[in-house]
C-alpha cells in the first residue's frame, strides 16, 4: 500500500478564507480542475478516482475541505499528477498543464430550483463571513494573551535553542545550488465539529518529532522560522505548515529528507512523546520569567475565557454552514443524471491513467 498523506490547504481563519493551494499543485506536470457548483459530486469523483489510485498502491495526499464531507483535491506525487475540486477563485495552478472539466453538466438543469440555491448560498457565504469575524475577534484577544508572555520573556535564550537546534539538524547536510521546494499547508483547521488535524498521519513514519511546548506569545513560530531561515540557506526540501487560526503563524515544519519535524504541540493540538525519540522543547522552561503563569493567572484566565467564547461562536456559524451545505447538496443531487456521472467518470479515468 503507498503512502496517504491528509491534510489541507485552505482554510476558514482570523484573516478570512486562507489558499495555500498553487504551493501543492506547483510543482506537478498536469492538473485536473473540476468546475462546478456541487461538492457533493467532484468528492464523489475523487473518492472514485482515489480508490482507483489506493487499489495500485500509488502514494497519494489527501486534501480535506473544512466540512468533513467533502474534499478540495488530491495529489499523487511520484506521478506529478494532481486533481482540485475545490474554489475556483483561490486556485492557480503554477507551473502545470491544467486541464479544467466541467461538472455541472451532470445535471437535468430543469430540476435544480435555482432560486432555493441561490438563497442558500447567500446565506452560507454570510455565515461564514461571520466565522471569519467570531476568529478575527478571538485573535484579538489572543494578542492580549500572547502581550503577558512577551513582556516577561527573554527571546536570547529562545534563538539560542533553535540557533542549537539546527547545528544539530543540518550538521551533516551539504549546501544544494538549487534552491529549497517549499510546500505550504495546514496540519488541522477549523471545522463544524471543531479543531480537527492529522499531526498524527503526517509524522508517523518520521524518524524524529521535537514537541514545542510553550504559552500563547512565548516564540513557538518564532523558533520554527528560525529553523527555517537555516534550512533554506542550505537548500532543505520543507513542508511548512500554517496556523490554522492565524495563518500568518506557523505551527510545523517538516523536513522529510532528513525524516524529522518540529511542531507547536500546545492546545487545541497538543500532543505527548510516544516514542523513544520523540523529545520536548520548553519555551516556558527556557525563557520565560519563573512565576509570569502564576502573577497573572486571574488575567490569563478572563483572557483565555474570552478567547474560546468567540472561537466557539465561530465553529458554530461554521456548523450552520455546514447546514446549508447539505441543503444545497440534496437538491443537486435530486437533479443529478447518474449516466452522465458514470460518463464523467469514464473520462477523468482516462485522463490520469497511470
Amino acid at each position: 500500500m503507498g503512502d496517504i498523506l491528509h491534510y489541507y490547504a485552505g482554510n476558514h481563519t482570523a484573516k478570512g478564507f486562507y489558499s495555500l493551494y498553487a504551493s501543492n499543485f506547483q510543482e506537478l506536470d498536469h492538473v485536473l480542475f473540476l468546475e462546478g457548483e456541487s461538492v457533493s459530486m467532484k468528492t464523489r469523483l475523487m473518492n472514485e478516482l482515489i480508490k482507483t489510485c489506493s487499489e495500485k498502491e500509488y502514494d497519494l495526499e489527501i486534501i480535506h475541505s473544512y466540512d468533513e464531507n467533502y474534499l478540495d483535491g488530491f495529489v499523487l506525487p511520484q506521478w506529478k499528477v494532481g486533481v482540485y475540486g475545490g474554489l475556483s477563485h483561490v486556485f492557480q495552478g503554477n507551473h502545470a498543464s491544467v486541464k479544467k472539466i466541467t461538472v455541472d453538466d451532470i445535471f437535468h438543469r430543469e430540476k435544480l430550483d435555482n432560486k432555493t440555491l441561490h438563497r442558500l448560498k447567500n446565506r452560507r457565504q454570510r455565515l461564514l463571513n461571520s466565522s471569519h469575524r467570531s476568529f478575527q475577534t478571538g485573535l484579538r484577544i489572543h494578542d492580549g494573551l500572547e502581550d503577558i508572555y512577551i513582556n516577561h520573556m527573554d527571546f536570547s535564550k529562545a534563538d539560542h535553542k533553535a540557533d542549537e537546534l539546527a547545528d544539530i539538524l543540518f550538521h551533516s547536510v551539504e549546501k544544494k545550488e538549487k534552491g529549497p521546494q517549499y510546500k505550504h499547508r495546514f496540519f488541522g483547521a477549523s471545522t463544524p465539529k471543531g479543531v480537527v488535524d492529522y499531526i498524527p498521519n503526517l509524522t508517523e513514519k518520521l524518524m524524529k518529532r521535537y514537541f514545542i511546548k510553550g504559552r500563547a506569545g512565548t516564540g513557538k513560530s518564532t523558533f520554527l522560522k528560525r529553523i527555517i531561515s537555516v534550512a533554506e540557506e542550505l537548500g532543505v526540501d520543507m513542508e511548512i505548515y500554517h496556523c490554522g487560526f492565524d495563518p500568518d503563524s506557523l505551527d510545523m515544519v517538516i523536513f522529510r529528507d532528513i525524516s524529522v519535524c518540529i511542531f507547536d504541540s500546545t492546545d487545541p493540538h497538543e500532543y505527548f512523546p510516544e516514542r523513544q525519540e520523540d523529545e520536548v522543547i520548553d519555551l516556558y522552561t527556557i525563557a520565560v520569567m519563573p512565576g509570569t503563569d502564576e502573577k497573572y493567572e486571574k488575567e490569563i484566565q478572563s483572557l483565555n475565557r474570552r478567547y474560546k467564547s468567540h472561537m466557539k461562536k465561530g465553529i458554530q456559524h461554521l456548523k450552520e454552514a455546514q447546514d446549508c451545505t447539505k441543503k444545497i447538496e440534496q437538491l443537486y443531487i435530486h437533479a443529478m443524471n447518474e449516466s452522465s456521472f458514470m460518463k464523467k467518470l469514464k473520462d477523468l479515468h482516462q485522463y490520469i491513467t497511470i
